[in-house]
């Protein structure tokens, strides 16, 4: 018997060997200052046989019993134990019981009448309501909860589905932990290319999140050359990502500097501005594509194709433009429904924008971000986003090397 008074009896299943989930549960356990006593592991011998893990995890206290369990339940851990999922009612419209579940962005599972059911919706840092009379559970906001309704509490009758590991060697089957601005890239790109192919021809969606610097360094002719060759079904990005794509395809000019010569243009600080002015004048981009004023360029293409667009504002925007949405809540539940259906998404040079897209993203999406920064390839995965691989490169060599691999004409 550990010395810790207070315990509970987890198990383990899948691939936990291979994939490195059983090494990690231990090291989680104690590093949270837990204990634990392996009471069975069965092993599996051939690849497409799973292995088993039954064991207990004892703490001094059980706030930090629980902390121990949330953390493991990302690893797939399941509370051995014959009850149903617990719920208690939300006390007021926006607001949750003190023990409740937040979610992770792997599937996930409650016990229902005797039951697993699948929970719909996987999003990180969600809450589960429950529907005992239907037999279903769903995944929402803290923000669009309503008194009464019944939220997941505790982790007894919930379990996690972690991801198998990859069995191919491609970009995908490596971790953010390795990140490195020495890898060979031209092979991650054509991985990555490949990807999109196989996202496209499976019917699924390709999502870019785009940053401004894609427009600074040149790279939007390629931004654009996807779209129009449909391997771009929905753009996320802010006010400026448009702005100066929409100043480029005005003036020549990004921020003031024309981007043919690389350099200052006089008066040219006032350019994107005047861009701004032009669509506000003509009531929207769309407008201004159909006046034909604008002609060229990633919201031209954008909106020629169809696509789904989120500009999502912020508060450093000039302008904004009339498509740009200010209120965070509706751009967030905007780009919550654009990530439906996506297999792909690819972040290029904007951080924030990628926190927030990683924040929505199922853990089975595949992910690729993109930056010049280093730490701004790491964070995506400090924030919970593990899936994501990244690339540390310029914006416009990346995306030039996607469409030359791809085949695609600019």
């Amino acid at each position: 018997m550990k010395s810790h008074p207070y315990g509970e009896e987890i198990t383990l299943r899948g691939h936990i060997i291979d994939s490195w989930v059983l090494p990690r549960v231990f090291d989680t356990i104690m590093d949270l200052g837990g204990e634990f006593e392996v009471s069975e592991i069965r092993v599996g011998r051939h690849k497409d046989e799973t292995s088993f893990a039954r064991m207990h995890v004892f703490a001094a206290q059980d706030n930090q019993l629980q902390n121990i369990v949330a953390a493991l339940q990302k690893y797939g851990a399941e509370l051995v134990s014959e009850g149903d999922v617990q719920t208690r009612p939300a006390p007021r419209d926006g607001a949750l019981p003190d023990d409740f579940y937040s979610s992770t962005n792997l599937p996930t599972q409650v016990r229902l009448n005797g039951r697993w059911t699948d929970v719909a919706g996987t999003e990180m840092d969600l809450v589960i309501v429950v529907d005992r009379e239907a037999g279903r559970a769903v995944l929402r906001p803290m923000a669009q909860v309503r008194a009464g309704d019944a939220i997941a509490v505790g982790h007894a009758g919930i379990r996690v589905i972690p991801l198998a590991r990859a069995r191919t060697s491609d970009a995908f089957s490596f971790m953010m932990s390795a990140v490195s601005s020495e890898k060979p890239k031209k092979l991650a790109i054509a991985d990555i290319a490949r990807e999109m192919q196989a996202v496209r021809d499976q019917g699924e969606k390709i999502l870019f999140v785009a940053g401004p610097a894609i427009v600074h360094s040149g790279a939007a002719l390629h931004l654009a050359a996807l779209i129009r060759e449909g391997f771009l079904h929905v753009l996320f990005g802010g006010n400026a990502i448009a702005v100066h794509d929409i100043e480029a395809a005005l003036f020549g000019t990004s921020l003031g500097i024309n981007l043919a010569s690389g350099m200052p243009v006089e008066g040219g600080h006032r350019n994107h501005m005047q861009a701004i002015n032009a669509v506000r004048r003509a009531g929207s981009i769309y407008a201004l594509v159909e006046t034909g004023e604008l002609r060229s360029g990633i919201m031209y293409e954008a909106l020629r194709a169809g696509i789904e667009v989120v500009l999502a504002g912020s508060i450093r925007d000039d302008g904004p433009l009339p498509e740009v949405i200010t209120d965070t809540a509706l751009a967030q539940q905007q780009m919550r429904e654009g990530v439906q259906g996506v297999g792909l998404a690819i972040m290029i040079s904007t951080m924030l924008h990628s926190i927030a897209t990683g924040n929505l993203l199922p853990a089975e999406v595949k992910t690729v971000i993109v930056d010049i920064n280093p730490a701004v390839v790491t964070k995506l995965a400090d924030r919970g986003t593990f899936q994501a691989v990244g690339l540390v490169t310029d914006a416009e060599l990346f995306l030039r090397e996607l469409v030359k691999v791809l085949g695609l004409a600019v």
